[in-house]
């Protein structure tokens, strides 16, 4: 093979299928990716449905998928990728540039999120990059997304009262409900019902699994 042949051969490496809607916007996209000279474009289709059996059928090195789609939209076909273990990754094109958006997206199974006002450049490099393993989010949706990932540690965590609080300490510290029911002033019904409380908000069942829990999640020093 000459060293033309093997050039263009290494270029068609990403095999890629387009899914989004709108034709006209499909249409382009696709062109655009083919005329960079780095893509084979192997399908197209205008539903996440369509999407979704083109890419068991064909499975691309990546799926540029819209994200607000009929039937299926761009998240649908990223689980069902995901949860059917398909070598195909996702690389979601959206209007919607929301941090709580883009976090779902990636926290879904998605490779990489670009709003649609990307120019082509970045859109093919962004593809070349997800075929390659990469996570990709540009600069100006990242700063979102961290605090979105900040936002959704705080509500993992769970807000305990002062008693539960204290209720758990005193678990930490080897403390029983009777102990506990003397220190606090308070009765033994009264901790009880304070320590199934906490052990609803940590998901745990007995004394040693909430300091477990509690220490995992940054509740006791």
């Amino acid at each position: 093979m000459s060293d033309t042949g093997r050039n263009t051969a290494a270029r068609r490496l990403a095999r890629v299928v387009v899914v989004d809607d709108h034709p006209f916007f499909r249409d382009g996209l696709s062109r655009g990716l083919r005329q960079s000279g780095y893509l084979d474009v192997v399908g197209e289709a205008g539903s996440g449905r369509e999407g979704l059996e083109l890419i068991r059928e064909l499975e691309p090195n990546v799926a540029v998928l819209d994200y607000q789609m009929p039937d299926l939209d761009g998240l649908d076909v990223v689980h069902a990728i995901v949860r059917d273990g398909l070598p195909t990754r996702a690389l979601i094109l959206s209007a919607l540039t929301d941090s709580a958006v883009v976090f779902r997206a990636l926290e879904e199974g998605a490779q990489g999120y670009l709003s649609k006002e990307s120019r082509r450049a970045e859109i093919v490099d962004a593809v070349l990059r997800v075929a390659k393993g990469e996570t990709v989010v540009p600069p100006e949706l990242a700063a979102g997304l961290a605090s979105q990932i900040r936002l959704r540690a705080k509500q993992a965590a769970p807000v305990l009262s002062e008693r539960e609080r204290q209720v758990l300490e005193g678990f930490a510290r080897g403390l029983s409900i009777p102990d506990l029911a003397a220190e606090l002033y308070l009765g033994a019904s009264t901790v009880k019902t304070h320590t199934q409380r906490l052990y609803e908000k940590l998901g745990v069942s007995d004394r040693a699994a909430a300091v477990a829990e509690g220490m995992r999640q940054g509740l006791l020093e």
